[in-house]
């Protein structure tokens, strides 16, 4: 007898256009905590939390109950239209777990993607300067300006042209690119490449922004390491130019802070969230230094869907419970078991070149022969789908589809993550051995 499952997929693939990704094939009836039940009443643990959003787990009481007190109230005005109090609280509360300087502004969107779209554009009008640099392994999202940050290549195929005055160097990898020397000698060697993009890339000068995100997510969760990113604050602030720091997957707790630049001591003057910050909602934000973000006339950012009510009571409710229950420390300790046993496998196989992450944002990353630019991307695809076979959601990331990324809801339980692990310990023995 055929599933629901398949029959679900199946009219996924005759309805739905082709160039919307499938990850993995699991399906959904409802899901609760760390637990997704597929349309056949199967039970998954997730390791995904759709792309790292359901960091407080999916349905959680007081974010659905805060979303169908504001729906009985209104829908939309369209903050530009008509002011209401859930925008300018959640403004507020950001204001709060942000700062930025002295005085800080945010501006709500719907997406990540049109948070950074509007990052870039308050950065060009608090400079006059039109130029961006970016870096290898960035994903900032898929609308124009966004996709052409966005580094992989197969996510923008016959996509082009694309924005102009975007630049790029390579992200401090350490990992990848260290080439025998210690971290010290690496970090050293690329912020001298930093500085001497002056010269040879592009003039610091006609930079309006630069942008980065501080855990890569889609490329991988390399982390930046903290004395680069401290020399990329010093280059900024020598040359004018606004930080920008996309935390749109690693913020709300999923590195163990609001923020992972806040365990990095540098201090962004733009930073873009989203992602984990509604619940599942459609919410996303740009949060500065007031003097930068007012730089912005009025009329230039923003939209007609800028801050949904129904999205603003969702965040609101969301950040309210991850303060009560303390989700950072929760993303703290669930990282640190995962990592935990991430370096045991590391230590029984070769295949597994690297184990990295910052709180609960952790990867394994596959490789042939220990070499770092050998990917090894058929484990992590037979990895994949053994676990699902198993009950189990996972997501690959980086360029090569070789690294493993664990996005487990902040609140899964021991027994879930401990089960969740296990299954990926025994599917890869299997495939390993």
């Amino acid at each position: 007898m055929k599933l629901k499952s398949d029959e679900l997929l199946e009219r996924r693939k005759a309805a739905v256009a082709v160039g919307v990704g499938v990850f993995n094939n699991a399906t959904v009836s409802h899901a609760k905590g760390a637990i997704v039940y597929d349309v056949d009443g199967r039970e998954l643990i997730d390791f995904a939390s759709g792309i790292g959003v359901v960091n407080a787990g999916h349905c959680p009481e007081s974010v659905v109950q805060a979303i169908q007190e504001q729906a009985s109230n209104y829908l939309h005005t369209s903050f530009n239209v008509v002011t209401y109090e859930p925008y300018v609280e959640l403004c507020e509360k950001l204001g709060e777990l942000f700062p930025h300087g002295e005085s800080t502004k945010s501006m709500l969107v719907s997406t990540g993607a049109e948070a950074v779209e509007n990052a870039v554009k308050i950065a060009r009008q608090a400079t006059k300067r039109q130029a961006v640099l970016c870096f290898t392994g960035a994903f900032h999202g898929r609308t124009m300006m966004a996709m052409t940050l966005t580094s992989k290549v197969g996510y923008k195929t016959n996509c082009g042209p694309f924005a102009p005055e975007v630049y790029r160097l390579p992200f401090p990898n350490f990992y990848r690119y260290g080439g025998g020397l210690s971290e010290e000698e690496f970090v050293d060697q690329e912020l001298k490449r930093l500085w001497e993009s002056g010269l040879n890339v592009v003039d610091p000068k006609s930079l309006a922004a630069i942008i980065m995100e501080p855990v890569q997510g889609e490329g991988g969760f390399n982390v930046v390491p903290k004395r680069y990113l401290q020399g990329l604050r010093e280059f900024c602030d020598e040359h004018g130019i606004v930080l920008i720091l996309d935390e749109i997957q690693s913020g709300f707790g999923r590195t163990g802070s609001w923020a992972s630049y806040q365990q990095m001591g540098v201090q962004p003057d733009i930073t873009t969230v989203a992602k984990a910050m509604g619940s599942g909602l459609p919410i996303a934000g740009v949060i500065g230094r007031a003097e930068i973000m007012d730089s912005a006339a009025p009329g230039t950012i923003g939209g007609t869907y800028i801050g949904s009510p129904l999205s603003c009571a969702a965040s609101l409710a969301t950040i309210k419970m991850m303060e009560e229950e303390d989700l950072n420390q929760k993303g703290m300790e669930v990282g640190a078991e995962i990592m935990r046993r991430f370096d045991v496998l590391r230590s029984k196989y070769a295949q597994i070149g690297d184990v990295r992450g910052m709180g609960a944002m952790v990867a394994m990353e596959f490789v042939h022969d220990q070499d770092p630019r050998k990917p090894d991307h058929e484990t992590c695809a037979r990895l994949v789908s053994a676990c699902f076979e198993r009950g189990l959601i996972l997501l690959t990331a980086g360029t090569h589809k070789n690294i493993i990324r664990v996005l487990c809801p902040l609140v899964i339980s021991d027994e879930h993550l401990n089960a969740g692990l296990t299954i990926m310990e025994e599917e890869l023995e299997k495939i390993l051995n």
